[in-house]
């Protein structure tokens, strides 16, 4: 699935918005993710194309 961006302020901002989601993630886990760029990857494709967020 191909996923862009319009700007570096555009991605920035998804960057953000997928740290205080994932953020969100580890206190549910109480755990660090080590996996936390895959967890990124998937919420940023997942939010841009419409589709339902990872938890």
């Amino acid at each position: 699935m191909d996923t862009s961006y319009e700007s570096v302020s555009d991605l920035a901002a998804a960057l953000r918005r997928a740290a205080a989601a994932h953020g969100e993630h580890e206190a549910r886990t109480g755990e660090a993710d080590p996996d936390w760029p895959d967890w990124y990857a998937l919420y940023m494709v997942r939010e841009r194309a419409g589709d339902e967020l990872p938890t």
